[in-house]
C-alpha cells in the first residue's frame, strides 16, 4: 500500500511518523506566525490579489476554479491575470510568460491548459511576488489570481479561497508526512471562501467552516479531438462506448466516474499526477478510442494520437458564491 492510500484509509502504522508529523506540524505554524508578525518580510500588490488554494497534497479541483474565476471576473469588468509556481516546469526563464504556444515541459501542465481554454495573461515562478511583479509591469491587469498559493505567505493577500476535495476530504486529517496535510484542519478557520468539490461540507467541516463554504461540481462539457480540434457532446458520439482512459490527476477515479456517467465504459489508466507522457505510456493493447483529461491533453502536443480526445470541464458553484465574492473584493 502506497503512503497516499495509507493517509486516506486511516492506516495504524502511519502513528509510527507521528514525530515528524508533529516537527512538520510546527514549523508550519511557526513559518505564518512570523509573516504575520513581521518577522519575515511580505509585498502586497497595488491590486486586489485572489489566493486559490488546498491545505492537502493532490489535486481538489483549484484549475477549473481558477478558469471560471477568469471568466466570471471578466463578465464583472475585471482584467484579471495569473500567477502560478509551475509544478514540475523548466521555463526558459525565470519569472516567464506562458502563451498557447508554450510546451507543458516549460509551463507546467495546469498553466497552460489555463492559459490555452483563457488566453488569460499568466506568469509562473516559484517567487509568487517576483511572478505579480512581472504580471503588473507588462499587463493591464487590475486583479491577480494566484493559483495554488495559500502557503506563499511572501505574497499579500485581499481574500483566500481554499478547495477541498470533498469526496476524498482530510484523509486521517493529519499533517505531512503521516497524513495529507500542508496545514492543520484550523488553518481554514481563517480563509474567506471554503470550496468544497464534491461530497458535502457538513460533514468535513465544523458549523463556522461550514457557514462560508459552498459546493462545486465538475459539469462535462464538449470531447474535442487532439488531432483535430474537433468537438462534440457525448450525445453526439458515434464511436464505440467502450474507450482507453487516460488521467494523471490527484484523484483519477473521479474521471473514471465522470465518463460511466456519460455513458461510457472506461479501462482506466492511471498515472502519477502532472507525469509527462511518452508514446509508450499511450499505447494500449486494447485500440479502443482514447479520452483522457483536458490537463493532459496538454503534454501530448509532441505525440502523433490518433482517435483520441479529450474532455473539458466547467466548474459549476453553488448559489451564492458569486455573491460572497463580490462582497468581500468591494470591501
Amino acid at each position: 500500500m502506497g503512503l497516499e492510500q495509507a493517509w486516506y484509509r486511516s492506516s495504524r502504522w502511519l502513528c509510527l511518523l507521528r514525530p515528524l508529523e508533529l516537527l512538520f506540524r510546527g514549523i508550519a505554524t511557526r513559518r505564518r506566525q512570523r509573516y504575520r508578525d513581521g518577522l519575515k518580510p511580505s509585498w502586497t500588490a497595488p491590486v486586489p490579489v485572489i489566493v486559490v488554494g488546498n491545505i492537502s497534497v493532490g489535486g481538489t479541483g483549484k484549475s477549473p476554479l481558477v478558469i471560471w474565476l477568469v471568466e466570471y471576473l471578466r463578465q464583472q469588468g475585471y482584467k484579471p491575470g495569473v500567477i502560478s509556481r509551475g509544478y514540475r516546469a523548466t521555463p526558459p526563464t525565470n519569472p516567464y510568460f506562458v502563451t498557447s504556444d508554450s510546451t507543458a515541459a516549460e509551463a507546467g501542465d495546469e498553466p497552460l491548459m489555463i492559459v490555452r481554454r483563457t488566453h488569460v495573461p499568466l506568469v509562473i515562478s516559484p517567487d509568487r511576488v517576483a511572478a505579480a511583479k512581472l504580471l503588473l509591469e507588462q499587463t493591464g491587469c487590475d486583479l491577480i489570481i494566484s493559483d495554488d498559493g495559500l502557503q506563499h505567505y511572501a505574497l499579500n493577500r485581499t481574500l483566500e479561497i481554499a478547495v477541498i476535495d470533498g469526496v476524498r476530504g482530510f484523509g486521517n486529517r493529519r499533517c505531512l508526512p503521516e497524513g495529507p496535510l500542508r496545514e492543520p484542519v484550523e488553518r481554514l478557520n481563517d480563509v474567506d471562501l471554503i470550496v468544497v468539490n464534491g461530497g458535502s461540507a457538513e460533514t468535513l467541516l465544523d458549523t463556522s467552516q461550514a457557514a462560508k463554504a459552498f459546493s462545486m461540481t465538475l459539469q462535462p462539457g464538449h470531447l474535442v479531438s487532439l488531432s483535430s480540434d474537433t468537438a462534440v457532446s457525448a450525445d453526439q458520439w458515434s464511436g464505440c462506448r467502450q474507450v482507453n482512459a487516460v488521467a494523471a490527476i490527484g484523484n483519477p477515479e473521479r474521471f473514471s466516474h465522470t465518463l460511466k456517467a456519460l455513458g461510457f465504459t472506461p479501462e482506466l489508466h492511471s498515472f502519477p499526477d502532472h507525469h509527462h507522457f511518452s508514446q509508450s505510456d499511450l499505447s494500449f493493447e486494447q485500440q479502443l478510442p482514447l479520452i483522457m483529461t483536458e490537463k493532459d491533453a496538454v503534454k501530448c502536443d509532441h505525440i502523433a494520437l490518433e482517435n483520441s480526445w479529450y474532455l473539458q470541464v466547467d466548474a459549476a458553484l453553488g448559489e451564492g458564491f458569486s455573491v460572497s465574492l463580490e462582497r468581500l473584493l468591494s470591501r
